[in-house]
């Protein structure tokens, strides 16, 4: 039965992998703009590089994708598998592993924000705390409506993501998880944020996305 549950855990965490793999915005931006979305803009391979250089409907479409893969992960692990809890939480990081680092792409891919929306929208559920969600949306969307810095604003969510699971689920696996999870990301958006550091002009043009700023 252990054996069982290890094997079965371990195709759960190749299946989350693969799912994150999916190039959704390298995908649409071919159809789209017929270009590697990787040679856009910032060169990353998510919804927000797709919205900049293709337009929100695409983005849109690539969210969807996103967060559906994230969503599916941990789904199939949970309810079609029936894998350990464990399991299902890796399933969930291999999704999140699998976007940013895409095995059809060389390993280039996006940050990850997407699929771990989608991950946390099954998984709070599942450990019957739905509200934790909204809680984690909560606390993105008000440094973004102040900022319209979505890098800024996940990051803020992220690092209160832990204390929002501890104190709702009081499972520290789930807790452990969300901290795994936020060094994934942030190991994506390290090199972004210096970049933006290194050619912001003052802390301010660093923290305030000036390019959604023009835009309005």
């Amino acid at each position: 039965m252990i054996v069982n549950d290890i094997v079965t855990g371990i195709i759960v965490v190749v299946i989350g992998y693969l799912l994150g793999s999916i190039p959704s915005a390298y995908i649409t931006a071919r159809l789209v703009k017929g270009k590697d979305i990787r040679q856009m803009g910032g060169g990353n391979v998510g919804g927000l590089n797709v919205f900049r250089e293709a337009g929100p409907w695409p983005a849109l479409a690539v969210g969807i994708a996103d967060i559906g893969k994230g969503a599916a992960a941990v789904a199939i692990a949970y309810w079609l598998l029936g894998v350990p809890q464990l399991f299902v939480l890796l399933a969930g990081l291999a999704v999140v592993i699998g976007h940013n680092w895409m095995v059809w792409l060389k390993f280039s891919g996006g940050k990850g924000i997407g699929a771990t929306i989608g991950a946390l929208a099954v998984l709070l559920p599942v450990y019957g705390y739905w509200q934790g969600l909204l809680i984690f949306f909560g606390i993105i969307l008000i440094p973004f409506i102040i900022t319209r810095n979505v890098a800024l604003s996940m990051g803020i969510g992220l690092v209160f993501l832990p204390l929002i699971i501890w104190l709702g689920t009081k499972s520290g696996l789930f807790t452990i998880f969300t901290i795994i999870l936020g060094l994934i990301i942030a190991l994506k958006f390290l090199p972004t944020a210096r970049a933006a550091w290194t050619k912001a002009k003052s802390k301010q043009d660093f923290i305030f996305d000036r390019r959604q700023r023009g835009s309005r």
